[in-house]
C-alpha cells in the first residue's frame, strides 16, 4: 500500500487518443443510449490502468461509502454534459486518482457473457446504469491522488493478488463478482496483446 497525496481541484484539459475499436463510445452518454435503443437511466465508465510491471491500479472505497473498504478500479457515472463516454472515463479517472488519461486501448468485457457492459442500480435501486470499462494508458511518473470522501487507499496489484484478493496476509476484497470477472478478463486480454506483439517482433526479425 502507498500513501496517496490529496486530490487536485481543477481538472486539466483532457487531450487523449483512443483506439478505433472504442470509437462507438466517442459520443455523449445520452446519444449512445439513443443510438443503441437502450432505456437505462445513464452510463458509467471504469478505467483499468496497468503500470510498466503489468500491475493494475486498485483503489479502496471509503469506510463511510457504500460497499465500505472494498476494492475496485477507478470509475463512475458519465455526466450528461460530458462530451463523450470516453471523456467521462478520463474525467472520472482524474477525479478519483489524479491520473491524466493519455490513450484508451480497448473495452474490456465483464466476463459473464463475453460482452462489455455491466448493469447495476443506484443505492435506492430506482435508477439503472450500464458501465463500460476500458484499458487505458497514463504517462509514467504521475502521483495517485485520492479523494478521502470516496477512497482511502490504493495498490498496484498483480494478477495473483487480484485472484487471491490478498496481498500477503492483508485481504483486499473486491466489490463484487463483476469486478472479479472484469479484472480477470483485463489481465487475459493484456497478456494476449503482449504475446501478439512479441510474435510480431519475432516474425519481423
Amino acid at each position: 500500500m502507498t500513501e496517496a497525496t490529496p486530490p487536485l481541484k481543477s481538472p486539466p484539459q483532457f487531450d487523449f487518443t483512443f483506439d478505433e475499436s472504442v470509437s462507438e463510445w466517442n459520443v455523449p452518454g445520452p446519444q449512445w443510449l439513443k443510438d443503441n435503443d437502450k432505456t437505462w437511466d445513464a452510463l458509467a465508465s471504469g478505467a483499468l490502468v496497468f503500470d510498466a510491471q503489468g500491475r493494475v491500479l486498485l483503489i479502496q472505497r471509503a469506510a463511510s461509502d457504500s460497499m465500505p473498504n472494498r476494492w475496485e478500479i477507478p470509475g463512475g457515472a458519465v455526466d450528461p454534459e460530458d462530451p463523450s463516454v470516453l471523456y467521462g472515463c478520463a474525467r472520472e479517472l482524474w477525479e478519483e486518482t489524479g491520473l491524466v488519461l493519455r490513450h484508451i486501448r480497448r473495452v474490456v468485457p465483464d466476463g459473464l457473457d463475453a460482452r462489455p457492459g455491466a448493469i447495476f442500480t443506484n443505492r435506492t435501486g430506482q435508477r439503472f446504469f450500464c458501465k463500460f470499462s476500458f484499458e487505458v494508458d497514463v504517462p509514467e511518473g504521475q502521483e495517485v491522488r485520492l479523494d478521502p470522501n470516496e477512497h482511502q487507499d490504493f495498490v498496484w496489484a498483480t494478477e495473483e493478488m487480484v485472484t487471491s484478493q490478498a496481498i500477503a496476509e492483508r485481504k483486499i476484497p473486491l466489490t463484487n463478482s463483476i469486478m472479479v470477472n472484469l479484472l480477470r478478463k483485463g489481465f487475459e486480454m493484456r497478456r494476449a496483446s503482449e504475446e501478439e506483439k512479441a510474435g510480431a517482433v519475432t516474425r519481423d526479425s
